[in-house]
């Protein structure tokens, strides 16, 4: 009898506890192998330590926001355009030749090291050439919220409705990097003569850096639709990538990203495994899916957003190998896409709830700080 009423009085206390973490809003988490990722869906996701200031709304898709020395923001939209935000939204300009379809449109911008001085700003692009869907790479010079000096940076990078990749950013060696999709033929990413499923490096003239891995603009391949980018505090790359969709949905990565490797994509995903292949520092499995968009790094945490996931994740790397992922504002504020830090040390990221695959809602699309 005593026997049966402790077991009672186990599952009462456990019924309470729950109870009381759910009214509490207080997320149990559950962790699968070594990765400490939580379960999910995220039913009670923590709040942030400060709600997030809306900086700019009624935006159509924003895909990147960049910082202007006077912390003004530039932000791409895209359908096209180039927005200037500071006190107002102000059009910088239309930008010509863009074809937005699907995933394609006006996507990564980047400012140059020596901005102050020589005012080049970098952006990548969907667009045709002979009639063929492509990615390009244009520099501009940016003076006085106007345009001028178009210069071709990078062109033919095979581009489709969905999986363009887009990101741009200036690494700590202060050449460019380019995330490129695999234009939804998986077997590009294998292939050393396609800019396709890669992660490129260049010189800002657009030549190729002499000690680039395989003599031409590569820096590293297999990879199915890379997004964000961002580099730690020791000058480690790290990228965000999307996995593979219909029946083997899910399988999203983080990635530590090293010159010449190869990240399986289409030979292997997820936990699998094949020679001279690198796995994913985390991967959710088959049973959740992030779309992760954006990636920035902060006090030694990385950040990424998540489109389907509708959240922002935090990682944070635990000793002994392990890495716990949190997620903040779940469901929100619907699809969150670009993440940048300010140079005050503030997330400023934006929503996308108009690109077709979100439930818009009032005002969207924005832009939103938070103290994180």
């Amino acid at each position: 009898m005593l026997k049966y009423t402790a077991i009672f009085s186990v599952l009462l206390c456990f019924t309470f506890l729950i109870v009381y973490l759910n009214k509490s809003k207080i997320t149990p988490f559950f962790f699968r192998a070594n990765l400490n990722l939580p379960s999910t869906p995220f039913p009670n996701s923590p709040a942030s330590e400060t709600s997030p200031e809306i900086i700019a709304q009624n935006l159509n898709i924003p895909w990147e926001i960049v910082f202007l020395p006077d912390q003004s923001l530039l932000v791409t939209q895209r359908s096209g355009e180039l927005l200037h935000i500071d006190e107002k939204i102000e059009l910088v300009q239309k930008i010509e030749g863009v074809k937005h379809l699907g995933e394609g449109g006006l996507l990564g911008l980047a400012l140059h090291p020596d901005f102050t001085k020589n005012h080049w700003l970098y952006l990548y692009l969907t667009s045709t050439n002979n009639n063929q869907t492509v990615n390009r790479v244009e520099r501009y010079t940016y003076e006085n919220q106007a345009l001028t000096n178009r210069t071709v940076i990078l062109d033919n990078i095979p581009g489709s409705n969905n999986h363009d990749g887009g990101r741009l950013r200036f690494g700590p060696d202060r050449y460019l990097y380019i995330t490129t999709g695999d234009a939804e033929n998986p077997n590009s990413a294998q292939d050393p003569n396609s800019l396709s499923g890669k992660i490129l490096r260049l010189k800002d003239d657009g030549s190729t850096p002499q000690d680039n891995p395989f003599g031409n603009a590569i820096y590293s391949y297999g990879h199915r639709n890379p997004q964000g980018l961002a580099w730690d505090s020791q000058d480690q790359l790290w990228a965000i990538e999307h996995g593979p969709s219909g029946t083997n949905t899910g399988y999203d990565e983080l990635n530590r990203i090293v010159k010449g490797g190869n990240y399986g994509w289409p030979l292997v995903y997820g936990e699998d495994t094949a020679p001279n292949t690198i796995l994913p520092v985390i991967q959710p499995g088959s049973q959740e899916t992030w779309a992760p968009a954006g990636l920035a790094f902060l006090n030694d945490k990385l950040y990424f957003t998540g489109l389907r996931g509708e959240a922002i994740f935090e990682v944070t790397f635990q000793p002994v190998g392990k890495v716990t992922l949190k997620p903040y504002l779940y469901q929100e504020y619907g699809r969150f896409r670009a993440i940048t830090v300010s140079p005050n040390g503030f997330l400023f990221l934006s929503t996308s709830n108009q690109d077709g695959r979100g439930q818009i809602r009032e005002n969207d699309d924005k832009i939103l700080k938070i103290s994180l």
